[in-house]
């Protein structure tokens, strides 16, 4: 599924217009996005956890030429799945 597909999605199960579901999804990502940049995760109960994780800096290899290089640590976004969505799959 696509930002698309989701957006039209959610306007036919909340019976809204596609423009309003278009904003609603924005809006919503824009809130995650924000919150993550200040370092809070976002708790959707019942469905999961957005979080920051941080990667420590590391050697790593060129793969075209084998030479080492430095990696320079990071932080990188990261989705843990709630029970009640594990269980919707299972």
């Amino acid at each position: 599924m696509n930002k698309s597909e989701l957006i039209d999605a959610i306007a036919s199960e909340a019976d809204i217009s596609r423009a309003s579901a278009a904003r609603a999804l924005d809006a919503a990502l824009n809130g995650i996005r924000g919150s993550l940049q200040d370092g809070e995760p976002v708790v959707l109960v019942g469905f999961g956890t957005f979080l920051v994780r941080e990667r420590s800096a590391r050697t790593g290899r060129n793969p075209q030429t084998g030479a080492t290089i430095e990696i320079a640590a990071s932080k990188a976004p990261a989705f843990k799945a709630g029970k009640a969505l594990k269980d919707a799959l299972n």
